[in-house]
């Protein structure tokens, strides 16, 4: 089983090639973000802490929990906030992401755990991985996706892409990228090729 890392900035359309790879290979998907969600509810060792680190916060709904909005808007306007955030977040999401692939190297099931996260280059997961996979979308189109799907300002995505790595960075660490400025057509294409190819490998290995 390979452990591959996907990655790309927001709004490069990740969502729909990760489900096409599910819909079309025995692999399983693993977005970083819905774990750290998951393990930032109240009741988990990661939301105590951050309810310590961030008591001064206006972070929180009525109900006392993390409110995501509210969330962001204070780590993307503050460095050292979302430094302070990730620093409680990230090693508890991967000390729960290798014990999945562990678990799913056990069962021995799938020939791919993939975990997207747009961290994955900052986290450290290049050391981790078997080997990353760049979804690359220009600036100018993830901008109008994120304008359209998510209704986001001018302002907010300058600051969302100011805090993001560069593509030069990307295209560094990535092993594969995939080009995801035209069709999903032309995208799916891609992704029959790299699985084709790893295939291949896997037969000669």
């Amino acid at each position: 089983m390979k452990f591959i890392g996907i990655t790309g900035g927001v709004g490069a359309g990740k969502s729909e090639l990760l489900h096409f790879m599910e819909k079309e290979y025995p692999v399983k998907v693993l977005l970083a973000d819905t774990l750290a969600h998951e393990l930032m509810q109240p009741g988990t060792e990661c939301f105590a802490r951050i309810a310590e680190a961030f008591a001064k916060e206006d972070i929180f709904d009525i109900k006392g929990r993390l409110d995501a909005k509210k969330m962001a808007n204070v780590i993307f306007s503050d460095a050292k906030k979302r430094e302070q955030m990730n620093a409680i977040v990230h090693p508890a999401v991967k000390k729960e992401v290798l014990r999945r692939v562990e678990h799913e190297r056990q069962k021995g099931e799938i020939s791919c755990f993939i975990l997207e996260a747009a961290l994955l280059i900052e986290d450290g997961y290049d050391k981790l991985c078997d080997e990353l996979w760049y979804i690359y979308t220009s600036k100018e189109n993830r901008r109008e996706r994120l304008k359209e799907s998510r209704g986001y300002s001018d302002e907010k995505i300058n600051a969302i892409f100011a805090s993001q790595l560069s593509e030069e960075i990307y295209r560094k660490y990535c092993k594969k990228v995939i080009d995801n400025n035209d069709t999903l057509e032309v995208s799916f294409y891609q992704i029959r090729k790299i699985f084709s190819e790893m295939e291949e490998e896997e037969k000669q290995s």
